[in-house]
């Protein structure tokens, strides 16, 4: 994120964090609770009782997202019955980091033939593992298969299906979802959400009138790295924070290029990508041929207009249309947003502005109708405002933050910047939490890059203050553990989100009745939060309104003011009734 910092200064900010996670617990400020706002068990270990263990010890441990997260009882729980539907890139993501004593995958779904051999098959390298690693060939292969959905809903109590995870293009993610939740399965669907806001709110209400679990994919909810860089910035270590700078830049400006023998795959009449880009990839002849036209048309869920895609190319490609997805602001920005949200304490947006547009690409050159550039900036409210965490009456307490996603140019790392009048947190790549004090006027060594912190705590609030060395240890190691691979489940959140949402399925069957999402009785929480997934369908809406909005604004070129009965579930009104771009 930052420039010019050197190994050195990484370093130091990363061992900074880790020293503050440390004096935050030993004075006792650190958040207690185990999930969602919910009291922990006395009887079981939480949070706080974890970390002291490892500091009483002298030593640097590693945080078990069990008990973080609150499921650590799952001991003897089966696995839930799983099946994924949709086994592309995200499918395979989810795949490679599922937990087979949480999840078991009886029950595949997909259309295109090559996506299916992937999602067994794997890579070789990176988190797509595939269900061959995972289980062994010989287990692997009693995994059913299926081509479209009804085929796979009919032999639900044959495969004694609990759960779906859903991972298909973003048009099709509400009906899907809506499919399942009427064969009684309980639904992890990945972001984004849907593809409007009034979609997102359809499937709200079927959930709650099903009595069904409904999560979505947004799995910093679920990073231990995000959980206790929260807590520190929630001790108050920055400062007044009043910017935020998000970013996932990318570079898909090279040349596509192909060996004769892959070429050979090629579907003809298709084009073949101008630069290499994920998102407009080479059409394949065994896809072409097993998926033409009218075949998809009756994969179409009866509406083609919605639901369906014009030719494979489409179906391929489906992040560059408006139809099929949202373009970088539903596929990466809601990562970042949806971090900030978290930061912010979940705060609804003021307003949006923003530029965006297709600056790159073009005719012969992986054209699109996503905008291949965005630089978008969000008013949020400050503690102090009406609309802030502590209802003050502070208008002008605000908090701009700014979301940026080129496809020209990588050389900055995707993460999220958090300035605050007393310091800096940078987290990087979902891998590393770096913090840094701000100096001090007139005083030498008080701050900067490579200055070594400490935390202080009493009177207002906890305080860094500058030091020759650390002291007292750090905090629990949850940041990614050195030499460990790019990819590390331990800080992500796949996984958990994963195990978690099996945990709720479980507890709600012992409670042996439907899902209840009533308030509890002060009416700021859920009632069951903690066997409630923290990214539910109330908070991942939140998430799509940010996202769409933001690609209607720089789509009129207009500031759009954001409106609280956007974010209520019950409510018809929507943010694509008065702003959604006429075609």
């Amino acid at each position: 994120m930052a420039l010019d910092l050197t190994p050195e200064q990484k370093a130091a900010g990363k061992a900074n964090f880790e020293q503050a996670a440390g004096d935050l617990a030993r004075a006792g400020k650190m958040n207690t609770m185990a999930v969602g706002g919910t009291p922990p068990d006395p009887e079981k270990p939480d949070r706080r009782d974890f970390i002291k263990v490892g500091l009483a010890a002298g030593a640097v441990v590693p945080v078990s997202a069990a008990v973080y997260y609150g499921y650590q009882s799952w001991k003897g729980n089966k696995a839930v019955r799983t099946a994924v539907i949709g086994c592309g890139d995200e499918g395979g993501v989810l795949v490679g980091d599922h937990n087979p004593e949480f999840n078991e995958v009886v029950a595949v779904c997909e259309i295109r033939p090559t996506n299916m051999k992937r999602i067994f098959d794997g890579e070789p390298n990176g988190p797509r593992k595939g269900l061959n690693k995972l289980y062994g060939k010989d287990t692997a292969a009693k995994i059913a298969k299926y081509d479209n959905i009804d085929s796979l809903l009919a032999d639900k109590d044959k495969l004694g299906l609990e759960m779906v995870v859903i991972a298909t293009p973003l048009n099709t993610h509400d009906v899907i979802a809506k499919k399942c939740m009427d064969a009684k399965l309980h639904v992890l669907c990945e972001k984004l959400m849907a593809r409007t806001i009034t979609k997102c709110k359809g499937m709200i209400a079927y959930a709650k009138e099903k009595g069904l679990l409904l999560s979505i994919g947004h799995q910093r909810h679920y990073s231990t790295l995000y959980a206790q860089a929260l807590e520190v910035l929630n001790a108050g270590v920055l400062g007044d924070v009043k910017h935020i700078r998000a970013q996932w830049p990318r570079n898909n400006s090279f040349l596509f290029t192909a060996s004769d023998a892959e070429k050979a795959k090629f579907a003809p009449g298709f084009d073949i990508p101008y630069y290499r880009d994920g998102w407009c990839k080479p059409i394949l002849k065994e896809d072409a041929d097993a998926l033409p036209s009218e075949k998809l048309k009756e994969l179409a869920f009866g509406d083609v207009n919605q639901y369906g895609f014009n030719d494979v190319k489409e179906l391929v490609r489906w992040r560059l249309y408006d139809k099929t997805g949202g373009g970088l602001m539903a596929e990466l920005g809601s990562h970042q947003l949806d971090a900030s949200s978290i930061i912010l304490g979940h705060v609804h947006p003021l307003a949006v502005s923003g530029i965006g547009g297709k600056y790159f690409y073009g005719p012969g050159r992986n054209d699109r109708e996503s905008d291949d550039g965005v630089f978008v900036t969000y008013e949020f409210p400050g503690p102090e405002h009406p609309k802030g965490a502590k209802k003050g009456k502070n208008e002008n307490d605000i908090v701009i933050v700014t979301y940026s996603s080129f496809n020209t140019n990588s050389f900055e790392d995707y993460g999220e910047c958090v300035m605050g009048s007393r310091g800096t947190m940078i987290l990087s790549k979902e891998a590393e939490v770096y913090l840094y004090k701000e100096p001090e006027p007139g005083k030498a060594n008080s701050g900067g890059r490579d200055t070594k912190v400490t935390v202080s705590t009493g009177g207002k609030g906890a305080v860094m203050a500058s030091t020759s060395t650390w002291g007292g240890g750090g905090g629990a190691a949850i940041s990614k553990a050195p030499g460990a691979s790019a990819w590390d489940s331990a800080v992500r959140g796949y996984r958990t989100e994963m195990e978690h949402f099996a945990f709720c399925v479980r507890e709600w069957q012992k409670l042996g009745k439907p899902v209840s999402y009533e308030k509890d009785e002060k009416g700021h929480g859920l009632k069951y939060a903690d066997i409630i997934p923290r990214c539910h369908g109330e908070v991942a809406m939140a998430d799509a309104i940010l996202a769409l909005t933001g690609n209607m604004a720089m789509a009129k070129k207009e500031r759009i003011v954001f409106e609280e009965d956007w974010f209520k579930p019950e409510s018809a009104e929507v943010p694509e009734t008065k702003h959604a771009k006429k075609a």
